[in-house]
This record gives C-alpha cells, structure tokens and sequence, in this order.
C-alpha cells in the first residue's frame, strides 16, 4: 500500500514524541520569568537553549539577539529555492511568575504529565507552542523527501513577551532586513475548544491613559468649601460616568473613525461557533453581559473597540467618615482598538475629550504609555487560506474563525515588516494560561506538530 504525505507524517510523528516530549519538559524546567530581575538568568539560559535545539533540529542559522533588556532568539532555514516564500513564526520563551504555594498540585517548574495532559509553567504560553515547529519541519521533511524546508523559515522568539515586550518593537526595527519576510506566523493564541479547531484572524489593539485631577493644594473641610469649590473627585467620576452613550458606545467624538465594520460573512461565521454565554459569564465570573447595542458578546469582545474604566480613586478611603474635598483624584482607562482605528488619532481624540469635561479650577494631567496597534488579515487571504487547510488535514475536521479580543506585539511585526500576520496556536481556554496548574493538551500538541508540517508546502504552494 503506498503511503501518503500525511500518513508519513503522522508515522514520522508517532516514531518521535517521545524524544520530542523530553526535550521540552528540559526546556520547560528552565524558569525563564521576565518579569522577576532575579530570574534573569535563567530567561538568558533559555535563550541558549532554544539555541541549541534549533541548531540540532537542522536550522543552519540559530543565535541569540540581545535587546536593551532581555533577550531573544532568531533562528533562519533558507529553502534553497529563490521563488519561495519567506516565513517568519513568531513566539516567546519567557514565562509568567510561578510557585508552589500559589496553588499549584505539582512543581510548575517540574515538567509533569498525567494521562494526556503535560503540566508545567510555560506548557502552553508558549514553549510547547513554539517547540511544536521542531518536530513539525522534521516531519514536514521526511514527507517531502527535502533536506531544507519548502519555504525560507524564519524564527523570532521573544524573551519579554510576559513583560509588555518593552523592547521588542526596537529590535524588529533594528532587525527588519534580517526578519524580512512575506507572511508572519504568530503561535502564542489558541482554539475555541478541543472539539473546535478554529483560526484567528486577528488581534484589538490597545491605548490607555492615567489621568490626574488636582483641586485644592491641599484637603480641605467639605462643611467650610464643599459646594463652592470643585471636587477632582467629582470630576473623575463625572468623566467616567461620560465615557459612553446610551447604546453603551465610546462617547469620545472621533473615537470611531476609521473603524472596519464586521462583514454579514464574518458575523455568520462568529454565529457557527458553539457558544455558550452562560458558561462564557461563569468563566468571566460575572453575572450578566452589557455593551454596545447591536452586537453579540463575541462580536463586542473581538471585533468592536472598548473603553474601560480600569481604575478610579482619591481622597480618603479609610475607615469610617472624613468629610473633606479632597486634594486630587486619578483615573485610568484603556481602549482596545480595532483595525482601521490609528493609535495617535485616538490618543488626541482622548485628548480633546478630556480637555472639554474638565471645569475651571481643576489642574489635570494625561500621560499615555506605549501603545499597541491592532491586526486583521482578510478571510480570503492565500497565506490564511493556506494556514486552514494544514489545520483541516491536522484536525480532519471544518476550521472555524475566531479573533482574539486582548492585544499582542503581532502589530509591530506588521507594521514594520509590512507582512500580513496569522495566527497559528492549539491551546484552548481550559490551559490555564498565567493562572495555576498551566497545561496543554499532548493529542493537541500532536496536532499543532502535524499543522506545522503540513504548511510549508501549503503555503509554498498557494499560499504567499
């Protein structure tokens, strides 16, 4: 019986777990914690590891790329062919803060699989995601007879992903000749669930903003001033109160411009997906959804632009009463965007908003942070295309789409290196991701290694 690409594959597959799965418990047993300066070490360590089993994986080209922080890992494997496609996968090896005493049944730096299920820190965000294109292109190659890939691969695994990237967009900038590339694979996202295999088409982007109202120059008694003088206080919450209109939209003028509206397509693709809004409102730990008129919760969680309020506080917060109009008051907001929406615009739309609310006598102060910009690949894009077919030969199975509502560095990849950015990850909700007990599903990871082997020759072939 002659066997097929895929059935190569999935013997290739079986024959190599094993070594595949002690390979990443090694590399999961380094706590590679961005956010703790004590752990610095060991982020560094995990760079050279990841190094090292590049390099023996086949890739001619694997180094260390310092930033200004810490650092990252670019790896490169040229096809060989000049007509190839270019693809750079993008992922991150640092990790979230773990400990024992947070909850954890098992060391979360001790790699421990019970049944089907690996757990460890990192298992699925994202070690186990980036790992899975090791043994993907090994597949991939003992399938199509090659020795180099079909495609010209490219790897940047980021070290300060778990940090807020604070370094990243200097360093794509700084590599941009090297990163160059047609179609960017972000595999740092996941699925609907294991039963609903799904893509992402895109990430929100993100704006926020501290906001200091100042009054008096110091407390004052509210019996003698309250009244007469204004209150930062009231301010805030006035401002806050402002922020939407009825139909719960964004009520900063400008704030919409731009927006790309959700097509009847995608809305009825968003509709296949098996929702649950009871167990959804479970999982949120809330107790009933509101936002803006005309949407479904999924489509206001992933395809229209949000402001929240993330913080309001000043004056005194103590036990009992302290009748005072207090000195000064703060408030935070943040605004996820989506594509069309520009972050500068935005940000003076805020502005001139702010501006208008604020009364005579109030001192105030804004400062924005950096910033996130948002992304969106069309549904008909080739490379996209491209990306759900190797998932359906994976998953044998229809590939639904979903985006994703948080934000990433996937814009700055975008942005600069002027690709069009897809998203290919097999974790699901249940992985526990910077929470306790963090795992990944092993029959899922499998999967991920057979997508990865079947989309070099996908997207050589049709997708670029």
């Amino acid at each position: 019986m002659t066997k097929t690409p895929d059935s190569v594959v999935r013997t290739f597959i079986d024959e190599h777990e094993p070594a595949f799965l002690r390979e990443l418990s090694d590399w999961l047993s380094i706590p590679s914690v961005s956010a703790e300066p004590d752990r610095a070490d060991d982020v560094r360590r995990s760079a050279d590891w990841l190094v090292g089993a590049l390099r023996a994986t086949g890739f001619p080209v694997a180094e260390v790329w310092e930033t200004d922080g810490l650092p990252a890992v670019f790896a490169e494997w040229p096809s060989g062919d000049e007509s190839a496609p270019t693809v750079l996968v993008y992922g991150h090896h640092d990790v979230q803060p773990a400990a024992l005493e947070d909850g954890w049944a098992t060391e979360p730096f001790t790699p421990t699989v019970v049944g089907r299920r690996l757990f460890a820190r990192g298992a699925a965000d994202d070690k186990g995601q980036v790992f899975f294109h090791t043994l993907g292109v090994r597949a991939h190659l003992a399938a199509t007879g090659r020795t180099a890939p079909a495609v010209n691969l490219k790897l940047l695994i980021e070290g300060e992903e778990e940090s807020g990237s604070p370094n990243f967009a200097a360093l794509v900038r700084r590599e941009a000749e090297r990163l160059a590339a047609d179609v960017v694979i972000i595999s740092d996202t996941g699925m609907w669930s294991e039963d609903t295999p799904t893509v992402c088409t895109g990430m929100r982007g993100l704006a926020d903003c501290q906001i200091d109202f100042f009054g008096p120059d110091s407390d004052i008694h509210s019996g003698s001033f309250g009244g007469a003088v204004p209150n930062p206080a009231d301010v805030a919450a006035a401002l806050a109160a402002a922020l939407h209109d009825a139909d719960r939209r964004v009520a900063v003028p400008g704030f919409y411009d731009g927006v790309v509206e959700l097509s009847e397509a995608e809305r009825a693709l968003f509709a296949e997906l098996p929702f649950d809004e009871a167990q959804w409102l479970r999982v949120a730990k809330s107790y009933g959804t509101l936002g803006e008129a005309g949407y479904s919760t999924l489509e206001r969680v992933w395809a229209r632009p949000t402001a929240e309020v993330n913080g309001i506080w000043g004056g005194y917060t103590g036990p009992g009463g302290k009748t005072i109009v207090p000195a000064e008051a703060h408030l935070k907001l943040s605004f996820r965007l989506v594509a069309g929406q520009e972050v500068e615009k935005v940000r003076e739309a805020v502005r001139s908003w702010v501006a208008g609310q604020v009364p005579d006598g109030i001192r105030y102060e804004i400062a924005f942070p950096g910033a996130t910009r948002p992304c969106l690949t069309p549904l008909d894009h080739p490379a996209l295309q491209a990306v759900v077919r190797a998932m359906g030969r994976a998953f044998e199975q229809k590939i639904l789409f979903t985006r994703e509502g948080g934000s990433g560095p996937a814009a700055d990849l975008q942005d600069v290196l002027g690709a069009p950015v897809l998203f290919l990850g097999i974790s699901v909700p249940s992985d526990g991701w910077h929470s306790v007990n963090e795992k990944v599903e092993l029959d899922l990871l499998r999967k991920g290694v057979e997508t990865s082997a079947y989309l070099w020759g996908e997207l050589a072939a049709n997708g670029s």
